[in-house]
């Protein structure tokens, strides 16, 4: 997936807003937010998948060098956080990792340069790859306990999805996936885009069947009845921040691959049928 970057900006200006726009191909909805809470990012150890691990332990510098280049890092860019530092198939360039951005830089961090690694003889984006396969989390791990269950048909396929009840581009989704047959959506409500959604989202979690409310706002724009009860919501921001979600929708699917926007139905069935 392709991303519009602003992290250079970001270090030139010195802000922490670090904010990755969704390509052209996905639709979604970006939140209102403080550059201190835009600062949290996934960490070398949190929501990574084991195939994006398996590929930074086999591309990592000695330890030594790591906290070198690190520390040079942040002492020229302070209040940047810095998750990880590995090597790159040209002698003397560093791939440095700010959440889900990459950078690449000279061992003394006397330069840095974003953009797309390209490895011209093989024509692939290496760049590219590095962010999908940081962007993958392992299906299983999802504690989807902690989200709204809805099945069609044999409910064979399976995709969790992070959603605001305020979220348009979440709507048309649902919308969408009523042409989705013999599939599973696990929804983890994620209330950020305003104070209402706290309130609808307790509402609906609260309410006696929660996917059938959930279904009857998303599609109808049923309110739901008032409710209260304890509800796994903080736990869902807390997971949404771990892994990077910076706006909603952003999908799961059972291969450990992540879409961030709401895709149109052929090319979600695309996705569903790869499976």
């Amino acid at each position: 997936m392709k991303y519009s970057l602003s992290l250079a900006g970001i270090l030139l200006c010195g802000s922490l807003a670090v904010q990755a726009q969704p390509a052209d191909q996905v639709l979604g909805t970006q939140p209102a937010r403080s550059a201190a809470s835009a600062a949290g990012v996934v960490t070398a150890t949190g929501g990574a998948s084991s195939a994006a691990d398996a590929v930074v332990t086999a591309t990592a510098p000695a330890p030594e060098q790591v906290q070198a280049i690190t520390q040079a890092f942040t002492q020229r860019f302070p209040g940047i956080q810095v998750d990880a530092i590995r090597l790159t198939p040209v002698n003397g360039l560093y791939e440095v990792q700010v959440g889900l951005d990459l950078l690449y830089t000279d061992a003394q961090v006397d330069y840095v340069l974003q953009g797309s690694l390209i490895d011209a003889k093989a024509r692939r984006d290496l760049t590219a790859e590095r962010l999908e396969a940081l962007q993958q989390v392992a299906f299983a791990s999802l504690p989807l306990d902690r989200a709204i269950r809805q099945v069609k048909g044999t409910g064979e396929r399976k995709v969790a999805v992070f959603e605001d009840p305020n979220c348009g581009y979440c709507k048309q989704l649902h919308r969408t996936l009523e042409d989705v047959d013999n599939i599973t959506v696990y929804t983890f409500l994620f209330p950020i885009l305003t104070p209402d959604s706290v309130s609808r989202s307790r509402n609906i979690w609260c309410a006696a069947d929660p996917a059938k409310a959930w279904k009857a706002w998303m599609l109808d724009g049923e309110q739901p009845a008032t409710a209260d009860c304890p509800t796994p919501i903080q736990d869902n921001l807390a997971l949404g921040r771990k892994l990077n979600i910076q706006g909603t929708p952003a999908m799961f699917f059972a291969d450990g691959s992540r879409v961030n926007g709401a895709l149109p139905l052929d090319a979600l069935k695309k996705k569903l049928d790869a499976l």
